[in-house]
């Protein structure tokens, strides 16, 4: 009896030390990124200020003031005018620059804060993270109490898909009872949207939609192929991602332009339904098949160390398998990179809502760098610089009610901001690195946004990641 007590206290031992070891890795990891902090950034510390010589791209008009002054209180823009006087109150010289809207991504996956940063540094003051975590609320209530510099922070719960696609990475629906409860328990946890997933069958889709709509709560929707693609063009359903779904569902994998015209009639006829083509994620298919060298790439030092031990690798090594065995994928997917453009270019000249998002966070998508790259390609497809920019600024932020502070400098709208040399719609390139970037009123120049890059190379928070992710698994799923 006495070798089995000591037996157990050994082994509760261990287990305690272990879990001690586990908390430290944590709270190290948490502060490896005070960088973040307010407190720790005494120049974004005022909010409140006049910004002179300035060049305003408002963007909900195709226009540029020249030569203006703005007044943000406290993180919101009070007045915009040729002259502006207040008392007592720092006045910040624009230096005639250009200053337009921060950036929305509306399709990211964040894994740490370090990330946060690097959203920032790229110019991109809001994300809508489409895969939520108990993490991303606890980011969400430091970021709303204004605790740390990070984008305007929104995230759905967990993925919601059908009892046959199963996977750690999602809650599996077996009845319309057990979806109409689960929204009702992440509406009460804060997440902000319902996010829905691959093989969602009718009678479960009809209950998540009957729900949202008395929780009030929107739907973000990666098409089900379990119902027909026309099905999710509903007053809930405020965005449907992914131009490859377009392809693989109403299209039934081909290239085909005249199914294709049915597909742009219903997003032009739907326009509270818009359109987010994640054309990146896709394109980096090709670049994975292309660039045996990709997971050792100077980008790749950025991703989160346990996404690219993981999702990156796998993702890589089922290409490069695939590549073995089809020696015309790479013509194939390249097609299919080029056709997304052309869905792009016939959506937006219909009058379809496009809004850009990235899928940033998995695969070889980096976080922040990667909606430079996605703007790129919609100029590509022929939009203009201004059309390009409404993706991710005024077109974003009508997508959800509460998002609608956001997106163009206008009275009343929060005062996020990236200030550039050159005017973004002559050249767009001039978006990646801004000379400052205003966070709700905070401003931050780019010796701190450089800053955020250097914390974020290379970092070591492979194991904190697999708690959070653990810790999604035991108590979310």
């Amino acid at each position: 009896m006495k070798i089995l007590k000591k037996i157990f206290k050994v082994f509760l031992a261990l287990i305690l030390l272990l879990v001690l070891a586990l908390l430290i890795v944590v709270v190290v990891d948490n502060n490896n990124t005070s960088y973040l902090k307010v407190n720790n950034n005494p120049t974004a510390k005022n909010n409140s200020y006049i910004i002179k010589n300035v060049n305003i791209i408002p963007m909900h008009i195709d226009t540029v003031l020249t030569n203006k002054m703005v007044y943000v209180k406290e993180g919101v823009i009070q007045q915009i005018a040729d002259h502006i006087e207040v008392e007592n109150i720092e006045v910040f010289d624009g230096q005639q620059k250009y200053l337009s809207p921060g950036l929305i991504d509306m399709h990211v996956h964040v894994w740490d804060k370090y990330e946060l940063g690097l959203y920032l540094s790229n110019g991109v003051t809001s994300v809508r993270n489409v895969w939520g975590m108990p993490m991303h609320l606890r980011f969400k209530e430091l970021i709303n109490n204004d605790e740390i510099l990070a984008p305007n922070f929104y995230t759905t719960g967990p993925k919601l898909t059908g009892p046959e696609f199963i996977g750690d990475d999602n809650l599996n629906l077996i009845s319309p009872e057990q979806a109409k409860e689960n929204i009702k328990r992440y509406k009460e946890k804060g997440y902000d949207f319902i996010k829905t997933y691959y093989g969602l069958p009718e009678d479960i889709f009809d209950a998540v939609l009957e729900q949202t709509q008395a929780s009030d709560m929107d739907i973000v929707a990666h098409p089900s192929q379990k119902v027909l693609y026309s099905y999710h063009f509903n007053p809930q359903i405020k965005s449907i991602e992914h131009a490859e779904d377009i392809v693989q569902q109403p299209l039934e994998y081909t290239l085909d332009t005249v199914k294709l015209k049915a597909v742009i009639s219903n997003f032009s006829n739907h326009k509270n339904t818009h359109f987010c083509p994640t054309l990146t994620v896709y394109n980096n298919i090709y670049q994975m098949i292309i660039d045996d060298q990709i997971l050792s790439s100077e980008g790749l030092a950025y991703m989160n160390p346990l996404l690219k031990e993981v999702d990156s690798k796998a993702q890589f090594d089922r290409w490069q398998n695939t590549k073995l065995r089809d020696e015309n994928i790479k013509t194939t997917i390249k097609n299919q990179h080029d056709f997304h453009l052309k869905i792009i270019k016939e959506l937006n000249d219909a009058g379809g809502v496009i809004i850009c998002g990235t899928d940033a966070g998995i695969g070889v998508t980096l976080p922040g760098f990667s909606l430079h790259k996605e703007l790129a390609f919609y100029k590509e497809a022929g939009l203009s610089n201004y059309e390009v920019l409404k993706t991710a600024t005024i077109n974003a932020s009508k997508t959800h009610k509460i998002m609608n502070n956001l997106g163009s400098i206008e009275v009343g709208k929060t005062a996020n901001f990236i200030l550039t040399k050159d005017n973004p719609l002559s050249d767009l390139s001039t978006l990646q690195k801004p000379s400052f970037v205003f966070i709700r009123g905070r401003k931050l120049d780019r010796e701190q946004l450089n800053n955020f890059n250097q914390k974020a190379i290379n970092r070591s928070n492979l194991i904190a990641t697999g708690l959070r992710y653990a810790e999604n698994l035991l108590f979310e799923m």
